[in-house]
């Protein structure tokens, strides 16, 4: 058999995963086996690859395909997510590049071009998931605005808004002056910003109208002085004996000289700033609540892109900020800015846009989540039905249910599921709930008596809903659960077992679903919730486009082929662990793929012998490789179980590195140009394929290469479709005493080494059992020592050359290529420097001033030192013995 001196990922990458491909192994359909079923967590149907979508996905296909060996029938459902405010802006954003104005186009003609867009820059992220080996069932692809999708997401709506879930308010939100739409609490990042403080003056009026300028009047502290002209009131503490004379008095606004009432509410802190509010109810949720129980006016001075209305007067159409410049400019002119701070504010922006959030006032549609949040409680928190790894995140969980407010659901967008709310007539509750418009219609002609009324008398709302409104119904949605909950797929797939995302949408996304899972299938949606960390920098900061420090995935691929990055990647991906990214960790892994590689080339090179016996030293490195890789699976499995994925890994990647290609194959190689007896070299195959299999979920292209190199398969004899290894018992005591023989034979190479005594020459060895320690890795001692002769003694040998391992003693005889006197020589010069040093550390540690005073690590360093030089005196002074 020709094999390639070098591993090629390149090559085999693409011809491994057009087989799997070809043969269907992705596929999955109900059958008598154990269904293992994750869901993807959609991406941006618009977005590409990046290095935290590299890590959730290697860890998703290291856990289906680990499920598919282990006899589940694995079905891993991808997808993406329509994602409604970001891939809008990027259409609306094209059309302007074009001349073309949102607002000039319908409905229907917008969508049209968004789903141009998404035709051609959607499912890019999932081709390049292929790259990077992902094993999904692509036959079962879902993107949340196809057909059966919208419509679950639709027939949701219209179940909770029938059950009183779901209802209509007039309230304050949070506005995206970009986007132009609502954004629910939590997609409200709250972000420190250094800006000013302005204090400015109202003063009383004066009886021919306008403001006093004798007048002490007030000072109001705030940090947006461009809302003075939303101000209808100046509230002040009742018990602040500083304003007691003007409450139920008027002072004058700024600039729009508009007179407003002085009110008392015990709501106002007499100790911070002033002592004294300004009252903007359309622009400031807290005010909301004291103009609603003081019957203030509601004045809306902002447009939908955040720039000033009519109520603006001179500053109409200026955007917010610009007139927060120009205006402190004229309150200075006229004499009302009394001073300004610098002040550093929590100011909260859109997570998608990164805009500055207005609150507005507007009709939006709520869900109720008071009731639907308890079952999510009760699962995650008190029974342990859903699981999160790592457990610290069931804190922050708690914090957001236990504190959970109705859910502002609906967009002012276009792209996404259109609210299915149809109005009849002019008032806030003309209005019905239905599927469709024909469902509409019947009802409507039921709620007004109007047999007369057709569809064209009904406008939709023009409100799309939130994405993570059909987001949250992703595992049952799938699966056809919403719109048809008997159907086989669904009650075979459902529930899931594992989610793999990000601790950012632990409540976006995540408790969403359960919440859902529970309020329509009963159950919960997955068992176990795997939250990955930030993929940083090697100085700890995100990765970003911005920064300019996230490298392509798929340059690192081309780089270092798909098996090296996803390695390099999960070497270091502890769960909720952010990972500190280094390029050199790919490396690792490449370097790790070639390791591989060469130890299999090493093995399919050899000679094999029918008639040779099979050596002592192979039958034994048999057995304790057997026992190793049976320990291994075990902690494996553990850490499996664990979500320790990266210590799944880790474990593996020793039991290759270290103890299969550093000591089994050399244990049974045969001498040079010799050949090796068959038993052992069908038992290095049976490991070698045994180690092909727990690598096989985490480097699927190199192992299914090497898998087919080394025999020729049938298609069922795929390594993506084997088995895993099972776990059996194993003698814990033989791998024990092999720790011990690794230190032997470190012994004899380093006299090797120092003594300049070459490996082709044989020496003797004579060992003093003092532990009585196992003799069942003589010949293991005796084939990798070189070792022609190995005896037990019962006393110390002279004329030796020595070393000890615990209390055994062992002795190599002084053959004719060793100066006796120059080494004696030699070791008498270095028990002469290491007693001297000796005496320097224990001079350190009688110094009672030196003990008092150094820490105590200090202490124990110094300790270990004299530890250290007493073992090494100890040492030399046996060998001196013996040579003397």
């Amino acid at each position: 058999m020709n094999i390639p001196a070098q591993f090629d990922a390149k090559t085999i990458e693409t011809k491994w995963y057009d087989y799997w491909m070809k043969n269907k192994y992705f596929h999955s359909k109900p059958d008598h086996r154990t269904p293992y079923s994750i869901v993807i967590p959609p991406p941006n149907v618009t977005g590409v690859l990046h290095m935290g979508h590299m890590l959730n996905n290697t860890i998703q296909d290291v856990l289906i395909r680990r499920a598919r060996l282990k006899g589940f029938n694995a079905c891993w459902v991808p997808g993406t997510d329509h994602a409604s405010i970001a891939t809008e802006a990027k259409v609306v954003a094209k059309l302007k590049s074009e001349g073309i104005n949102k607002a000039d186009l319908t409905r229907e003609e917008f969508l049209k071009h968004a789903y141009d867009w998404t035709d051609k820059y959607g499912g890019t992220i999932l081709e390049q998931l292929k790259q990077l080996g992902c094993s999904c069932d692509w036959d079962r692809t879902k993107f949340t605005m196809d057909p059966d999708m919208s419509a679950s997401v639709i027939k949701s709506f219209v179940d909770l808004y029938n059950k009183g879930m779901i209802y209509r308010g007039y309230r304050m939100v949070n506005w995206d002056p970009e986007a132009k739409t609502t954004l629910s609490d939590e997609e409200v990042i709250y972000e420190e910003q250094q800006g000013k403080l302005f204090f400015l003056k109202y003063s009383p009026p004066t009886p021919e109208g306008g403001a006093s300028t004798n007048s002490e009047g007030v000072i109001v502290a705030t940090t947006r002085p461009e809302t003075i002209f939303g101000d209808t009131a100046i509230c002040v503490n009742p018990n602040d004996e500083r304003y007691s004379h003007l409450i139920g008095k008027t002072v004058v606004v700024p600039i729009c000289g508009r007179e407003i009432p002085v009110i008392a509410d015990e709501y106002v802190d007499m100790e911070f700033g002033t002592g004294c509010l300004k009252v903007t109810p359309a622009h400031d949720m807290n005010d909301k609540t004291l103009g609603e129980k003081h019957n203030l006016e509601i004045v809306d001075i902002f447009n939908e892109d955040a720039t000033l209305n009519s109520f603006g007067l001179h500053y109409q159409g200026k955007d917010r900020f610009v007139v927060r410049t120009e205006i402190a400019q004229e309150l200075e002119s006229i004499g009302a800015l009394a001073k300004t701070e610098i002040h550093l504010n929590k100011v909260g922006t859109s997570e998608r846009t990164k805009a500055v959030i207005e609150p507005r006032l507007s009709d939006q549609w709520f869900l109720k989540m008071d009731d639907l949040v308890k079952p999510a409680i009760k699962s995650v928190l008190e029974d342990g039905d859903i699981k999160l790894h790592p457990s610290r995140f069931n804190n922050t969980y708690a914090h957001w249910l236990n504190n959970i407010r109705d859910w502002n659901i609906s967009r002012q967008l276009w792209w996404g599921q259109q609210i299915p709310a149809y109005f009849y007539g002019d008032g806030k509750e003309d209005f019905v709930v239905a599927e469709n418009i024909e469902e509409a219609l019947a009802l409507a002609k039921e709620k007004t008596s109007n047999s007369s009324l057709l569809t064209s008398d009904l406008r939709q709302d023009p409100d799309a809903l939130d994405t993570w409104f059909s987001s949250w119904l992703w595992p049952m949605s799938v699966f056809g659960g919403i719109m048809d909950p008997e159907n086989e797929d669904f009650k075979y797939y459902y529930p899931t077992n594992d989610l793999v995302t990000g601790p950012d949408i632990l409540f976006f996304w995540v408790a969403r679903m359960i919440i859902a899972g529970y309020e329509y299938a009963g159950e919960k949606p997955f068992t176990n919730v795997y939250l990955t960390g930030l993929v940083r920098d090697k100085q700890r900061r995100k990765m970003s486009k911005s920064l300019g420090n996230s490298p392509d995935p798929l340059d690192l691929i081309e780089k270092f082929g798909a098996d090296g990055v996803r390695v390099g990647l999960l070497l270091s991906a502890s769960a909720g662990n952010d990972i500190m990214f280094d390029e050199e960790l790919c490396n690792q892994g490449k370097g790790f793929s070639n390791k591989i590689w060469n130890a299999f080339k090493l093995i399919k090179g050899w000679e094999v012998s029918e008639t040779i016996p099979q050596p002592e030293s192979s039958k034994v490195a048999i057995e304790w490789y057997e026992a190793k890789l049976q320990q291994a699976l075990a902690e494996i499995e553990d850490n499996f179980e664990k979500y320790r994925i990266s210590d799944a890994l880790m474990g593996i990647y020793k039991l290759v590195w270290d103890d299969f290609c550093s000591w089994f194959l050399e244990m049974i190689k045969p001498a040079y140009q010799q050949p090796i007896d068959k038993a052992t070299f069908d038992k290095a195959i049976e490991m070698l394929e045994n180690n092909m299999k727990l690598l096989h979920p985490f480097m699927p292209f190199l192992t299914e290469e090497i898998w087919h190199l080394i025999a020729d398969r049938t298609k069922e004899e795929a390594l993506i479709v084997s088995t895993w290894p099972e776990i059996k018992p194993f003698n814990s005591a033989l791998i024990a005493d092999f720790e011990n023989t690794i230190e032997v034979i470190s012994g004899i190479r380093t006299i090797r080494k120092d003594k300049n005594i070459p490996f082709k020459d044989t020496i003797e060895l004579k060992v003093v059992n003092n532990d009585k320690a196992s003799t069942y890795f003589d010949a293991i001692v005796t084939k990798l020592g070189n070792i022609n002769s190995l005896a037990y003694v019962s006393e110390k040998v002279d004329g030796a050359l020595s070393f000890r391992v615990k209390s055994n003693e062992y002795f190599i005889p002084i053959t004719g290529n060793i100066d006796v006197a120059a080494e004696i020589a030699k070791l008498t010069e270095e028990l002469n420097y290491t007693k001297g040093f000796l005496k320097s550390v224990q001079g350190k540690l009688a110094n009672e001033k030196f003990v008092a005073g150094a820490p105590e690590k200090v202490i124990e360093m110094e300790r270990k030192k004299e530890a250290d030089a007493l073992a090494k005196i100890a040492t030399i002074e046996q060998s001196l013995a013996g040579l003397k």
